[in-house]
């Protein structure tokens, strides 16, 4: 399967800019476009790699915070695991198009979106993202290319409640439990 990168030139349109959105769902259902739209579609730009490709620079820092995968039975081996490089473009390519989960075309050889979902979950609980910020902050900083004068600080303050929360539940006052009127 062949990834498609749309670029729109749309810069004469009497109506204004054309979204992606507009001008593919014009070409669809064969309404009439007043724009006259240059539309090239390119696998990749010249050059450049689409975002979803995890470079092997920053693979080569992720690969040793993954948790170590559990040994397979050798009498029941199942399906063989897709690599973790694999998966994890499957979750970038998700988070970079917006598309659902389910929908993660399985030619692209990143394996099912529940595949991706499940591993994006694990590596959540393994705590992968907060130690890969760790350390690339850690290594930004030894190269001193961090500025702490500009740095922001966030928090929020929730006001409790008057008198705070209560004890015990409120006791009934009626001595018999009313009757039901649906019955």
């Amino acid at each position: 399967m062949v990834l498609i990168h749309f670029e729109f030139h749309a810069d004469t349109s009497p109506t204004g800019p054309v979204t992606c959105l507009e001008f593919l769902t014009k070409l669809i259902l064969g309404l009439p476009s007043a724009v006259d739209v240059d539309l090239r579609c390119l696998a990749v730009r010249r050059g450049e790699q689409p975002p979803w490709i995890v470079p092997d620079g920053l693979w080569q820092r992720i690969e040793p915070l993954l948790p170590k995968p559990v040994l397979r039975n050798p009498r029941y081996p199942g399906r063989k695991r897709i690599p973790d490089r694999q998966v994890l473009c499957g979750i970038l390519f998700v988070l970079h198009t917006g598309i659902q989960w389910e929908f993660l075309p399985q030619e692209l050889g990143f394996g099912s979106g529940m595949t991706c979902w499940r591993r994006l979950a694990e590596w959540n609980r393994a705590g992968v993202w907060q130690r890969l910020h760790e350390v690339l902050l850690a290594e930004l900083h030894g190269a001193g290319k961090l500025d702490w004068s500009r740095a922001v600080i966030d928090s929020s303050h929730v006001r409790a409640a008057r008198r705070g929360p209560k004890a015990v539940r409120a006791r009934l006052t009626a001595p018999v439990r009313a009757r039901s009127t649906t019955s």
